[in-house]
């Protein structure tokens, strides 16, 4: 699942995408992944592109919130929980300091350089 995200997010050119293990940090889920775009349609995109290739892989879309304003969609595929961004509530936002004691996972094999 974190694989099929993070390639449907780098396929719509989706910046910044991280991923932290909040295993140890939060009961919430395992992994957050994290990423931004720089317009409201963009943002749209990269959830619609990740909801698709998920659901084609068989995972279970548990809720999308957020997808009406644009600005900050959570996608809640249960272990995984994938925040898009719009790049100004981002930097707002900054949920990488928030969870700054969840280690990053590495991501670089995943996405087009």
């Amino acid at each position: 699942m974190l694989e099929v995200a993070v390639k449907a997010a780098d396929s719509k050119r989706a910046e910044d995408i991280i991923g932290l293990d909040v295993q140890k940090v939060s009961l919430l889920a395992d992994y957050f992944v994290i990423c931004s775009g720089n317009s409201d349609r963009q943002v749209s995109a990269i959830v619609e592109a990740i909801v698709e290739e998920e659901t084609k892989n068989g995972a279970q879309i548990k809720r999308v919130e957020g997808k009406d304003s644009g600005k900050w969609v959570l996608i809640d595929l249960g272990d995984i929980v994938v925040h898009v961004f719009h790049h100004s509530e981002r930097e707002f936002y900054n949920l990488e300091k928030l969870w700054s004691d969840a280690p990053l996972v590495n991501l670089s094999s995943l996405v087009d350089a």
